[in-house]
């Protein structure tokens, strides 16, 4: 059987100003060369994903850094689409703080639930400003045994990048994991990094950018992972629509 080129949706509000974003088509490439994992990839913006069906029929969403996003609304529909739909799903930076508030509000009954960048003056900021920006920095991340992250990672320990100021709050971890989100990583402060959903093919988000890992001519294992999962995902929907054959 033949089957198509994975399709990814990139969804963020693509700037050449955001340096992940322009290390995206070179990461892409390499995941061709080195990788042989060949994807159809689309940038959706933020705007355009808060249409109903607009990523449905993707093999993998990738939800980008470049906060504040100019759609909110669709930022948050990309990981609620990814969760419901059992699209393989990461989410980076802003993508890694924007799933946390779709689960807390959809989920976790947090109706509330706030990005403080967004709602300075709101109360309920489930991600809130970090006590120390992150934006430039580089730090060790312990990953937990047995999670979707350490068979990505191939590794519990790995030192990481960010370009961030904001993070999850504290105060709301308990309520998150009771609604069945897992976090498998965390920097040497024990605050959180990594997140997934364990009863999800494969729902995986990371606090730091990927996307700036090494000198950009290799990807990320998370990156690879998304893209492996996607050629999966479009193999099993190839296979679940193909002509039944008769004898």
């Amino acid at each position: 059987m033949t089957y198509l080129t994975p399709r990814i949706a990139l969804v963020g509000d693509r700037s050449p100003a955001v340096r992940s974003h322009a290390r995206i088509p070179g990461l892409l490439d390499a995941l061709a060369e080195h990788d042989r994992l060949v994807l159809d990839a689309y940038w959706i913006p933020t705007e355009d994903a808060e249409a109903p069906g607009a990523l449905a029929g993707f093999d993998a969403i990738w939800l980008l850094p470049g906060s504040p996003y100019r759609s909110e609304a669709g930022a948050l529909a990309a990981v609620r689409t990814a969760r419901e739909r059992g699209i393989p799903f990461l989410g980076t930076c802003a993508g890694f703080q924007h799933a946390v508030l779709e689960y807390a509000r959809e989920v976790c009954g947090l109706a509330d639930a706030v990005h403080a960048e967004q709602d300075p003056d709101r109360d309920e900021q489930v991600i809130a400003p970090l006590s120390c920006s992150l934006v430039g920095h580089e730090g060790a991340v312990t990953v937990t045994p047995g999670t979707l992250a350490e068979r990505v990672l191939g590794t519990t320990r790995t030192l990481e990048r960010y370009h961030c100021a904001y993070g999850l709050h504290p105060a709301y971890l308990d309520r998150l994991r009771a609604g069945g989100l897992r976090f498998s990583g965390a920097d040497e402060s024990g605050e959180v990094r990594i997140l997934e959903l364990p009863e999800h093919p494969f729902f995986l988000a990371s606090l730091f950018q990927p996307e700036l890992s090494g000198d950009g001519t290799r990807a990320h294992a998370m990156i690879r992972a998304l893209a492996a999962a996607a050629v999966a995902h479009a193999e099993a929907h190839a296979e679940a629509h193909a002509p039944a054959v008769t004898v």
